[in-house]
């Protein structure tokens, strides 16, 4: 992988017509370590977040022990990398099969459910493979509410009632039984955290069992953008989280249970930019060689804003306009889908024309996860780059995809 200071040197220096992940290795590893160091807890990482090799040996190095994983594809990609990490087996419905390669192949002694369909496939494993239940850890996941980009309780998690039924099931087959929720990715509300606890804690009261592990999730928030025309939200950050966290924690007589979580975007996020050049201008609108099929998606679902800034190309030696005026432009992205027009602008100096190169910021997350082979464009480039985006200069101006409604 080449390596250069930051995205610009890159730009002029490849020239490239496809899109450019920019990759930040030390900043991934400050922004994992810094999250390890708040939480009370053992830290296992969304791989569905960002899944690349790089990303998951990087966090290795960066000392991650526990990985969540949702998929025989990433048990296998995490077990490439870090051969000796614990996979938690976190995804509430799983083929049969599924659950028997984990467990046999893989030896993965953490899941989770959600519904009593899910408690017999695993004790089916458990007893055709001759498995101790007592070595086995199996979460019941809860259903909570919150605000956050992306509600996860409407597809996953049990009631109140019916967890408690569940674990009392579990508990009577010979399992350790956990209580694990997920309040959603990137929330808005630090009291989201709060809610789900005292869920936990009422399911706790109403149980035989003994709870072996709490499992909070994540939702755990990035920092992104904003809209210069809108009013800029105010989002809670995550020193401000964890220390709400922690006494929320304790308040509900979770202090002395071990616990789990499962950041992603927090972690993931600042760790990579992504280089866009514009293919063509028409007046004020831009287009560019990405777009809600490929590296933008999660901005476009997640109601994300993603800052943006401005690297011009040198040989376009005259320009219209003044550099210092920042204006709006409509984004077109790659594909032929009438879809694909990002709705908010990238504010960015009257001079931009065709050829010349933008960076977006922020888009570790998702973004790679997502991108799909849509018209044949599959943006998979990468450098490495040691200087944080955060570091490069304030963005001319801030870019966005239109939300959706749930």
């Amino acid at each position: 992988m080449q390596r250069f200071e930051n995205a610009r040197e890159a730009a002029l220096a490849l020239r490239p017509d496809d899109p450019v992940y920019c990759f930040r290795p030390e900043v991934l590893k400050q922004d994992c370590r810094a999250f390890m160091s708040m939480f009370p807890g053992k830290t296992a990482y969304a791989v569905k977040t960002n899944g690349e090799p790089m990303v998951l040996k990087a966090l290795a190095e960066a000392g991650v022990t526990g990985f969540d994983v949702a998929s025989p594809a990433e048990i296998a990609e995490v077990r490439a990398v870090a051969p000796d990490a614990e996979m938690l087996y976190m995804h509430p419905v799983k083929a049969q099969s599924h659950i028997r390669l984990a467990m046999e192949d893989y030896g993965i002694r953490v899941i989770v459910v959600d519904h009593e369909d899910e408690i017999t496939k695993v004790t089916r494993v458990v007893r055709a493979l001759d498995i101790d239940p007592g070595t086995v850890t199996v979460f019941v996941r809860l259903q909570t509410k919150g605000s956050a980009a992306y509600e996860l309780s409407k597809k996953y998690g049990a009631g109140p009632a019916a967890a408690v039924e569940l674990i009392d099931r579990l508990a009577r087959a010979g399992f350790k039984v956990g209580i694990c929720f997920h309040v959603g990715s990137q929330i808005e509300d630090p009291d989201t955290y709060e809610r789900a606890l005292a869920s936990a804690a009422w399911v706790r009261s109403r149980v035989k069992a003994e709870i072996a592990a709490l499992d909070v999730g994540g939702g755990f928030p990035a920092e992104y953008g904003h809209d210069p025309n809108r009013r800029q939200p105010v989002m809670p950050s995550l020193e401000e989280i964890m220390t709400r966290l922690r006494t929320d924690i304790d308040e509900w007589g979770f202090s002395g249970t071990p616990l789990v979580a499962e950041p992603g975007r927090v972690i993931v996020a600042r760790a990579y930019s992504l280089i866009v050049r514009v293919l063509l201008r028409k007046g004020r609108r831009l287009y560019i060689n990405d777009g809600i099929w490929a590296s933008l998606s999660d901005s476009w679902t997640g109601k994300i804003t993603l800052p943006a800034r401005f690297i011009p190309d040198p040989a376009i030696r005259h320009r219209n306009g003044d550099q210092k005026n920042i204006v709006p432009f409509k984004v077109c992205g790659a594909t032929c889908d009438s879809v694909d027009i990002l709705s908010r602008p990238f504010w960015l100096p009257e001079t931009v024309d065709t050829g010349d190169w933008i960076e977006i910021g922020h888009i570790g997350a998702y973004s790679l996860s997502l991108r799909t082979r849509f018209n044949g464009f599959y943006p998979d480039t990468f450098v490495e780059v040691t200087t944080p985006f955060d570091e490069g200069g304030m963005p001319e101006g801030f870019a966005s995809l239109e939300t959706m409604a749930d």
